[in-house]
């Protein structure tokens, strides 16, 4: 029997980044340590995209590729549509229609679509609590998968819980934030409150993990 692969399609909260770019890291880096034994995972995340983009580019083309009966695709977009560029999207108009082409592209190939609101970026109000600031999207995407009846895991909540219990100051060790020559690939320092460290990474995937399994998915 062959392994169940399990394909990332998604931004730069996901991507892999080789060492040039240590200690930032991705989530998708660190999933695999909380599957079973045997799954195969392709990140195929890219930074700056967002679901407009990365099927205009061809992504979702090349996972289709490779995607077999029985294999999942994990859909992560929301930081990057929300830009006023080329890659914007509207929460209830075009985001729904693309992240639609995800879900019917694996439903296709007799794979299984999941869909993930975005994680959180580590941003609190004068108060102490965590902002959100992805708008509408998280909501447009819960509102498709309860209609395309896809299971979702709610990376948002999640997230977001997460931030609140750990504090403004605490959460900081999830991001890339260093100081003046603590990391020699940052000589300068680092006060990024989007992207993961290495340990902010593990983290993450953790709760993805814990959404697929509250899911009941295979992995």
């Amino acid at each position: 029997m062959e392994n169940i692969q399990l394909f990332l399609a998604g931004d730069s909260t996901v991507s892999y980044y080789d060492a040039s770019a240590a200690p930032r890291a991705g989530w998708g880096q660190r999933i695999g340590a909380f599957l079973n034994q045997g799954v195969l995972v392709h990140n195929e995340a890219a930074s700056g995209r967002s679901s407009k983009s990365f099927i205009e580019e061809g992504r979702l083309e090349r996972i289709m590729e490779h995607m077999r009966n029985g294999d999942y695709l994990f859909v992560q977009f929301g930081h990057n549509d929300q830009k006023p560029d080329e890659r914007h999207t509207e929460p209830y108009g075009s985001y729904q229609a693309y992240l639609r082409k995800y879900v019917e592209c694996a439903r296709m190939k007799q794979a299984n679509p999941v869909l993930i609101t975005p994680v959180q970026r580590r941003s609190f109000d004068s108060e102490g609590r965590v902002r959100d600031t992805h708008g509408d999207y998280p909501d447009a995407m819960r509102q498709l998968a309860a209609e395309l009846r896809v299971p979702l895991i709610d990376l948002t909540s999640k997230s977001g819980r997460l931030l609140q219990t750990l504090g403004p100051e605490s959460s900081k060790k999830l991001f890339l934030w260093l100081k003046p020559g603590e990391h020699p690939n940052y000589p300068d320092g680092a006060e990024d409150d989007t992207h993961f460290c290495e340990y902010g990474a593990g983290v993450i995937a953790g709760l993805v993990a814990e959404g697929a399994k509250e899911a009941g998915l295979a992995l």
